[in-house]
């Protein structure tokens, strides 16, 4: 678990960046109704998690960076025996304080007396606005209150700036903890995988394997951290596939896109294997050059190298393993300069990986590809899709989906492979399903 000290590092971290003369302030997820009085799963603002470790709704933090002193306050949910009675314990003002280490907490009912006071003497405010539309009408009400009146009385903010900018550079580099957090997050995704390895054979359900990696989730205290991917045959084409339904046929392949989310961390894995546990001559073939394209991409994900390196990387090489295979036509720089690849190589190759599954940080810092370095955490995942109309090609290769998809921490050496548990080559795949 990330402890409370941390949470306040990045709290006054955040200070700095902002400086004295700003108030920045973070506003809890809004709970989301799903019909009549029955609520969505609630998941807290990632950023307000970051920040906090606080995971109730009803909640805005107030941080306010000063040269000496700075001084962090929760608005949270007072405690409230009846209403407990129906969800459980809260937090309250007090275990704001003492359990998330706050200096100050007040009720949230308290918010809209206390906070303009707060803004006084502030020249900016640091906040994200377009999240919240019913707020930014109240900050934007008080700002015009404060011009309105005599500014010799006193100064007031009168510049609202972006907080997601610096906020989310801080998120982009992640701690010890956290990897520590991503690599649990990522051994309970695997013991997924694994299970749903071992217990697939012809004529299951899409279903009845998606069953198998909620039920490891959960009894490892975790939750999907995003609704599972589990497209037998046809509907492993389907990038997004979710309806998870369909029949298992002998002789097709299995993809399987899923992770588990560990305080708050994300895990984001892909694996592909055959139903019946045995891979067909094309469905190896295909296989092999993912794999070779996802290992020459992990290769270079070295600090020092660009971002887009691993992308280029992998798509050169499953480039030319579509040629070799006659699924593309033409010589390999034809290929990649016309861009060929595109009609089965169709999505990037990876994405930051942390508190969101595709996780905050820019990918570009002016105009050119940002350099990686220690700390990053990313998703490798070549996939080549050929949908079942794909008349061009032969048919022993229309209606193949394959991905395979690891999560990487960029280190000051070799790839950390968070994910390496998990088998991947065909022969251990194989082993693992006829055990």
């Amino acid at each position: 678990m990330i402890k409370q000290k941390e949470f306040a590092k990045r709290r006054l971290q955040l200070m700095g960046v902002a400086g004295a003369g700003s108030v920045i302030i973070v506003r809890a997820a809004a709970q989301k109704v799903r019909n009549n009085d029955v609520h969505y799963p609630y998941r807290q603002n990632s950023d307000f998690l970051y920040l906090s470790g606080f995971s109730e709704p009803d909640a805005m933090m107030v941080l306010l960076p000063q040269e000496k002193g700075s001084r962090s306050i929760l608005f949270c949910r007072a405690r409230d025996s009846h209403r407990e009675m129906w969800d459980g314990l809260m937090t309250g003002t007090e275990g704001a304080v003492e359990q998330f280490g706050f200096d100050e907490a007040f009720p949230i009912g308290e918010m809209e007396k206390r906070l303009p006071q707060l803004l006084r003497g502030c020249e900016r405010i640091y906040y994200d606005l377009g999240k919240d539309p019913d707020f930014d009408q109240v900050l934007i009400g008080w700002m015009n209150d404060f011009r309105a009146k005599t500014r010799k009385k006193f100064l007031a903010p009168d510049e609202i700036v972006a907080l997601d900018h610096s906020l989310h550079e801080m998120r982009l580099f992640k701690s010890r903890t956290e990897i520590t957090a991503m690599r649990k997050s990522v051994r309970i995704a695997a013991k997924a995988h694994q299970r749903a390895m071992q217990v697939c054979k012809p004529g299951m359900n899409e279903a009845e394997i998606h069953a198998e990696l909620l039920h490891t989730f959960t009894s490892n205290q975790c939750e999907a951290s995003y609704i599972p991917i589990v497209g037998g045959g046809v509907n492993a084409c389907v990038l997004h596939y979710i309806s998870n339904r369909d029949p298992l046929n002998d002789g097709d392949l299995l993809l399987i896109d899923a992770g588990a989310e560990y305080d708050g961390y994300a895990s984001d894995i892909t694996r592909t294997f055959p139903v019946n546990g045995k891979f067909s001559g094309p469905q190896r073939d295909l296989y092999q050059v993912v794999l070779a394209a996802q290992q020459k991409a992990i290769d270079v994900v070295r600090a020092g190298n660009p971002w887009d390196h691993v992308h280029e990387t992998a798509v050169q090489v499953a480039t030319e393993g579509m040629i070799d295979l006659g699924i593309l036509k033409g010589s390999l720089d034809e290929a990649l300069e016309e861009e060929y690849f595109k009609d089965y190589y169709v999505h990037n190759t990876g994405h930051w990986l942390g508190l969101d599954v595709h996780d905050v940080g820019e990918y570009e810092i002016d105009g050119h590809s940002r350099v990686l370095e220690p700390g990053m955490v990313l998703t490798v995942e070549p996939g080549i899709y050929i949908p079942k109309n794909a008349t061009a090609i032969d048919e022993i290769w229309r209606g193949l989906g394959i991905r395979i998809e690891d999560n990487v921490a960029v280190t000051r050496d070799d790839a950390d492979i968070l994910s390496s548990d998990i088998c991947k080559t065909m022969e251990d795949i194989e082993e693992l399903m006829a055990s």
